[in-house]
């Protein structure tokens, strides 16, 4: 069996989106847009706007850009308006995958992504084919050699949901959506800064993949993610780190 390596995969999603700065930056000021535009101008009655400006930050986006971004989700400057569609399908060995978009134009979105599926051996699904498999949560990564024990302590008394320790030793402080920055701010303030930190889409159970359609379903997802509208990629997927390296 192939080595899988938690802490290996977050590593390369983490390369990966510094990689991908400048369509990082473009994700950021959509997700800015339409939480200021659907929850108001003000961060603090706005937990996914805060959410959003607290990753721009951490992108080491200018305050400028994130200020126009919000006056302009908010109806304060004319501006393109963006809504939210998700694609659900199937990647190589039945994986499940669930794509985010930001769209002004739905026609061109799902052209995009539903090509990607089929030339990269996926299939697009139907609303609802995997949704039902994933749920959203907040959570901060660390890497192996934290001390658990303190660990478990500080995130318990900032209120996080629980604290899961995987086989290479990496741990994850895991928390609700509604909870994700205010769990954050304490540990950062009880001296745990996150090696990588997001409210994501988990699935209850994973697909082991081996390392052969491993790189195959690397390179549906990263085209995936290539594609303009896209904001976010999950999957259920166990991918050997043989197969990101091989994968580059």
């Amino acid at each position: 069996m192939a080595g899988h390596s938690k802490w290996a995969n977050i590593q390369h999603r983490k390369k990966a989106q510094d990689a991908k700065r400048g369509k990082l930056f473009t994700r950021l000021i959509r997700e800015i847009n339409v939480a200021a535009r659907m929850g108001g101008s003000d961060p603090d009655s706005n937990p996914r706007l805060r959410l959003a400006v607290d990753r721009a930050l951490g992108g080491n986006m200018a305050k400028d850009t994130i200020e126009r971004a919000i006056k302009k989700g908010a109806g304060e400057l004319d501006d393109v308006q963006y809504e939210e569609i998700t694609y659900e399908g199937y990647g190589h060995g039945g994986v499940a995958i669930m794509v985010e978009t930001m769209t002004d134009n739905r026609n061109r979105t799902v052209a995009e992504v539903r090509h990607a599926f089929t030339k990269y051996g996926g299939n697009l699904g139907t609303d609802g084919s995997v949704s039902y498999m994933f749920n959203t949560l907040g959570v901060l990564s660390y890497a192996a050699g934290t001390d658990e024990d303190a660990l478990m302590e500080a995130a318990l008394e900032a209120g996080a949901e629980d604290v899961v320790t995987a086989d290479d030793g990496s741990c994850e402080v895991i928390t609700t959506p509604a909870g994700f920055m205010d769990v954050k701010d304490a540990m950062v303030a009880a001296g745990y800064e996150p090696e990588l930190a997001e409210v994501t889409k988990r699935a209850d159970n994973e697909i082991t993949v081996e390392v052969e359609p491993g790189v195959k379903l690397l390179k549906l997802l990263d085209v995936i993610e290539e594609l303009d509208d896209v904001q976010n990629v999950y999957n259920n997927a166990d991918i050997p780190s043989e197969a990101y390296e091989e994968a580059g």
